[in-house]
């Protein structure tokens, strides 16, 4: 990042591959790079007002975590740096930027259900932070300033979020108003802020859609894409003070592409698009439809095909089933340039959005996580079912695919229906569920449990096996099944032991989630392979 005045450039290096960041500074107007560095960082700073003074992140060797800020001053030794701020809840990912508009440095904690912001003045580098608002439960928003006010993206009694204000002065959500409500059939995602517009990104009907408020003429207009299926995203905008926004685009037919558009006139610039190598892209050879399959309990899952025209059939054909299906993430309709060799061989290739992406909104996503988590598998599944039945594919021609997560549902289907699919690749899969998750000494692994289910808990840990579905199940009568539980019955038995203490001095409190014993006598039920009504 380059400081406010342009004369210098802080840049982090990592040469371990572990994502510990040693922090460089350059002067851009000597060309010289100063001995005094920063170690163990996330990568970035935020630079205060006077461009002398940077926040950072310090990682947590273990978890991998951000966990502490600090203050530290060009060209002296950061071993002197300030702490300005430690978390002490691992569900926490941590850090510290500079707002778009260059009055405010804001430390961020959110886990994946909570977001909480501390501010400062930028043209007060030695002050001292401020949270925003208390910390709540179940409760994520994202601030932007911009002149008299912090706008807010608040999911607070609004599952598919709201757009509210308040003066940068009183900051408390006692003091939060209104400004865009809760709307059912629509998403909203995001916001970028400009000197005189403010950007909206959205979700409706499955597809994002770009929305522009000029704050001078109070016009409100959507861009308009000219294709019914694509990918529509806010780009990096650094620059506030412009009517230009810089988006990117792509479908199943377009190639990634840059935009600029004027927000004041509508037109728009084509800067780049990626070349398709070696062949060139004839879009004319290929088209693109999007159905609808329907979910066993009625809900509707879009499902994205591309193929080669010439090559289609009327009867059924290869065809590559891809989804993902976890952490909210959302897979649009993109191109890509290797996927034509598979279209150029007749194969259909199809994208589709299940439960635990937000494709319909957040409802989306809660219904496709922890204990509906099933949910993904049989989307994906119905997905399916449906191609075959409209006679796109047939089972001894239909391959799934999916990477980590994804990898995961891949593996979960192979198992729940293996007459359906002819072929499955799993890229990554994360199907050790129980393993990674009873473990929070695994980098990353405590934030995971809003998503998975903590299995110390003992309906998780029974809901968490089922899904340890490739080969990898096991009732914890194996030998790493017996090492692990020994490792947390010993855990839970030192757990216990504090809490009697602690009890013996102040009186018996209430159960803490973590000091809840197994019982490594119960088996994990894999009954719901054969009886899907379990």
């Amino acid at each position: 990042s380059v400081s406010p005045d342009n004369k210098w450039m802080a840049y982090g290096v990592d040469t371990l591959s572990r994502r510990f960041y040693k922090v460089f500074f350059k002067n851009l107007i000597s060309g010289d790079t100063l001995e005094e560095t920063i170690s163990n960082t996330t990568g970035g700073v935020a630079w205060a007002n006077d461009n002398k003074t940077v926040f950072y992140t310090s990682k947590n060797k273990i978890t991998l975590l951000g966990e502490k800020i600090f203050r530290h001053k060009v060209a002296t030794d950061y071993n002197q740096d300030e702490l300005i701020y430690v978390e002490k809840d691992e569900t926490y990912y941590n850090g510290v930027y500079r707002s778009k508009s260059g009055q405010y440095i804001i430390i961020y904690n959110s886990s994946t259900l909570v977001s909480d912001y501390h501010i400062l003045d930028a043209n007060e580098p030695n002050g001292q932070f401020v949270n925003f608002s208390p910390r709540g439960k179940k409760h994520e928003y994202d601030i932007q300033h911009y002149e008299d006010y912090f706008y807010i993206i608040s999911n607070k009694e609004a599952p598919n979020n709201r757009l509210m204000r308040t003066k940068v002065n009183a900051t408390d959500i006692s003091n939060w108003e209104e400004i865009i409500a809760h709307r059912k059939d629509i998403h909203l995602l995001g916001l970028e802020i400009f000197k005189n517009h403010l950007v909206f990104s959205e979700r409706k009907d499955g597809l994002r859609a770009i929305r522009i408020k000029n704050m001078i003429s109070g016009d409100d207009r959507y861009v308009d894409f000219n294709e019914n299926t694509y990918s529509a995203y806010i780009s990096t905008n650094e620059e506030y003070n412009t009517n230009i926004l810089r988006y990117s685009y792509s479908s199943m037919l377009t190639p990634s592409s840059v935009y600029d558009y004027n927000m004041d006139t509508q037109e728009k610039k084509l800067l780049k698009q990626s070349e398709v190598i070696g062949k060139g892209d004839d879009q004319s050879l290929y088209d693109a439809e999007t159905i609808y399959a329907t979910a066993r309990d009625g809900e509707k899952i879009p499902v994205y095909l591309v193929y080669r025209k010439d090559l289609k059939k009327d009867g059924p054909q290869p065809l590559l089933l891809y989804s993902y299906g976890s952490y909210g993430s959302t897979s649009d309709p993109y191109f890509s340039s290797a996927r034509l060799s598979l279209l150029d061989r007749g194969i259909i290739y199809a994208l589709t959005n299940i439960r635990g992406s937000q494709i319909f909104g957040r409802q989306s996503y809660e219904d496709g996580k922890l204990l509906k988590k099933k949910n993904t598998f049989y989307d994906f599944i119905d997905a399916g079912k449906h191609l075959v039945e409209k006679k796109y594919t047939s089972p001894n021609q239909l391959f799934c695919s999916g990477g980590s997560a994804g990898g995961l549902l891949i593996s979960a289907v192979v198992n729940m229906e293996p007459d359906l699919w002819k072929g499955a690749i799993t890229a990554v899969p994360f199907v050790d569920v129980v393993t990674t998750m009873l473990d929070p000494s695994i980098p990353l692994t405590s934030n995971e449990w809003d998503e998975w289910g903590d299995p110390r808990e003992e309906e998780y840990y029974h809901y968490s096996g089922q899904m340890t579905l490739a080969g990898i199940h096991y009732d914890f009568k194996s030998t790493k099944g017996n090492k692990l539980m020994e490792k947390q019955l010993k855990r839970e038995k030192k757990l216990a032991e504090r809490k009697a203490k602690r009890e013996a001095k102040e009186g018996p409190k209430a159960q803490n989630k973590s000091e809840k014993v197994l019982d490594p006598s119960k088996p994990i039920s894999l009954d719901f392979l054969t009886n899907p009504d379990k």
